[in-house]
Order: C-alpha cells, then structure tokens, then sequence
C-alpha cells in the first residue's frame, strides 16, 4: 500500500510553536508522529514523505528517525529543511537512509482498476503535469494553511492529525472537494 506524508519536522522543537502544535516538547512531538506512522504503515509499504523529515542533527539524526519507523520503503520528496547540494538535488548520503530521493516525482500507482497518475512535491502548484486530465497533485510545505488548487492535497502531518494519508483516504478527500 502507498503512504503519504509531509512536515514531520522530527527534532524541530519551534514547530510546535509555529504550526501551534498541541505538544510540550519536541520529545512527545517526535513519539506521536513516529508512533502515527507506525501504526498505519506495515513493513512491506511505501511511504512517500514529501519534504522536512527532520530539522538539525544532520545525516546522523535523520538516520536515527528512519530506523525508528518500520517501513521498509521511504521515498522522500525533498524538501527545504532536508539536505541539499548547492544545486537543490538531494545530498547522495540521503540514498543511506531512504529508498529513493527526489526534487519532484511522477508516480502511477494503481487504484480503482486504473494507474492514478499523481505529481509529488514539498511545495503546492496551482498547475502541474496533466492537471487538467485528472492527475493528483499531493504537497506540504504550507502547513494546512494553504486551501487546495484542483486535484491537490496537502498531506503534511499538521492537517491529518500527524498520521500518514493512505491512497484510498487522498481520493475520499480529493472527490470530496
């Protein structure tokens, strides 16, 4: 099954603060979301993470976050707080740690008896690769305060009560809009 997810900020503890999470510490912050995504995704799964894994502590950190979640499959979506080269390209020690590492991706993954083309990426876009013939478009970056544009979804941990949203839940809630 296919997982999505955004904004963990694992290790962040001004997150709370900022995004006005109901935490006393990073540290209760850190077990609900890890304990979310345990309890939703099973060892053979793919997880999506679009962007902001975890914030300090470097390579090291991020590794001892990822350990912590049973998920086989990571693919993570890069987003600001997570490394990169000058370039903007996932740092190459991120293939250590996740699956697979991108700026952006195209996946087609099946669902309703048909490939659901959906376009993954840390920020929103008002358009974005077939938008206009029904493709998805998942994000997070804004926190839940930005309203969706078409077929798109923030899918960051602050709008899903710090759980993963599953490919079935994405389509309930794009037909609901």
């Amino acid at each position: 099954m296919d997982w999505f997810t955004a904004d963990t900020h694992l290790g962040h503890a001004n997150i709370i603060k900022h995004c006005n999470r109901p935490f006393a510490n990073v540290a209760e912050m850190d077990e609900v979301i890890l304990d979310g995504l345990n309890s939703a995704v099973a060892a053979s799964d793919t997880l999506y993470h679009l962007g902001d894994f975890a914030f300090r502590g470097g390579l090291a950190a991020i590794a001892a976050y990822r350990a912590r979640i049973r998920c086989r499959r990571i693919v993570l979506i890069l987003g600001n707080h997570d490394p990169h080269t000058s370039a903007g390209l996932p740092k190459p020690a991120l293939l250590d740690v996740f699956s697979e590492a991108y700026t952006m991706l195209r996946i087609r993954p099946m669902f309703g008896g048909r490939r659901r083309p959906i376009v993954l990426c840390h920020y929103a876009m008002r358009t974005w690769q077939s938008s206009c013939h029904g493709s998805w478009h998942l994000y997070g970056h804004s926190h839940g305060m930005l309203p969706p544009v078409g077929l798109s979804l923030d899918v960051g941990v602050d709008r899903h009560e710090f759980r993963p949203v599953g490919l079935a839940r994405a389509a309930a809630l794009l037909s609901a809009d």
